[in-house]
């Protein structure tokens, strides 16, 4: 048998294409003792990973060109050398990108039976759900109160964000690319959303629909959003700065927001985060999220791409706006 990977072929300058992606065949591993051979169901593309196609210093390694990447997966255990990891098993890994994998098990985390499908884990209940409630709790410290802006906002973190947001009482906003999504967005209950490719000036967008101004902005993108929620922020306003996609495939650094003075006028704090950083609260946002499913308080969206060979694919349709909610390919 077979197996396939798909392979980091060069560094993108700018703009990654499918150029820079191979796709290579490999014999499947002979198993020893003690390991286990995974076969994967599904697998996540994530924006973050533009950031690893470049060999440049951040808080995660860089892929390698001409070696397998990684990333979010859901896998079934499809033959066993380790008592530990019988064959059946869902796991959840970070070995993406490739069609099966053998593993001594220190890399796999058992999923518990649940009445989930199992690439909810890949999403609202893995690391963009999880990204979006440690950003609203531990970073904005998120009230009641609040009047929220939350930029990519139907993306499967910025949808997640205000869905939070308006289960905790707040008025929420959210900017998208689009008129469909901007109609999902309304009926999942937010308040005001914004299409920012027809608003025209996004500052004066904001400032229509939040008159009473901003206490939260959620930051999936920088550049012109992060510029728009400056001007329109309240005193003592937070910033939580989770993503800049609109910066990530730039060739050469973008000018900065022209009003980063209003960071000192208007009191604001602005606060980068990881959600690595936050995962000893994972099994307390696995139970808070679980209970509002359960109450059909919270919903998600999937975009999905079927075949391994379109990962690329996937990957590239992120910056582009293809997606709704999660994007994610079905091996």
């Amino acid at each position: 048998m077979k197996i396939q990977e798909i392979h980091l072929a060069s560094r993108p300058e700018g703009t990654p294409t499918t150029e820079n992606f191979s796709l290579i065949d490999r014999e499947r591993p002979k198993l020893e003792d003690g390991k286990v051979l995974v076969k994967n169901l599904w697998m996540s593309v994530d924006p973050y990973m533009r950031g690893r196609m470049t060999n440049t210093k951040s808080y995660i390694a860089p892929f390698e060109v001409g070696k397998v990447m990684e990333g979010g997966a859901i896998g079934e255990v499809i033959e066993s050398r380790n008592a530990q990891f019988p064959v059946g098993m869902k796991v959840s890994t970070m070995q993406g990108w490739r069609s099966h994998f053998a593993s001594d098990g220190n890399d796999l985390t058992p999923i518990p039976p649940t009445p989930l499908p199992l690439q909810s884990f890949l999403g609202i209940m893995g690391m963009p759900g999880m990204t979006a409630w440690s950003g609203l709790f531990y970073i904005a410290d998120l009230q009641p109160t609040d009047t929220v802006f939350v930029s990519a906002a139907s993306g499967a973190v910025g949808s997640v964000a205000c869905q939070i947001a308006k289960i905790h009482g707040c008025t929420v906003i959210g900017s998208v690319g689009s008129d469909d999504k901007a109609d999902l967005l309304k009926k999942m209950g937010i308040d005001a959303v914004i299409n920012y490719k027809t608003a025209g000036n996004l500052s004066k967008a904001l400032a229509t629909v939040s008159p009473q101004g901003i206490d939260v902005y959620f930051d999936n993108v920088g550049g012109d959003h992060l510029e728009a929620a400056l001007n329109n922020m309240n005193d003592f306003g937070r910033i939580t700065a989770c993503g800049m996609i609109s910066n990530y495939n730039d060739s050469e650094p973008q000018p900065g927001p022209n009003n980063l003075l209003k960071i000192i006028a208007q009191k604001l704090t602005m606060q980068g985060f990881i959600v690595t950083d936050h995962w000893d609260h994972y099994p307390e946002f696995i139970q808070q999220m679980g209970q509002w499913i359960s109450e059909g308080k919270i919903k998600w969206e999937e975009t999905v791409y079927d075949g391994l060979d379109k990962a690329p694919d996937a990957f590239l349709g992120l910056f582009e706006g293809k997606n709704t909610g999660k994007m994610l390919v079905k091996l």
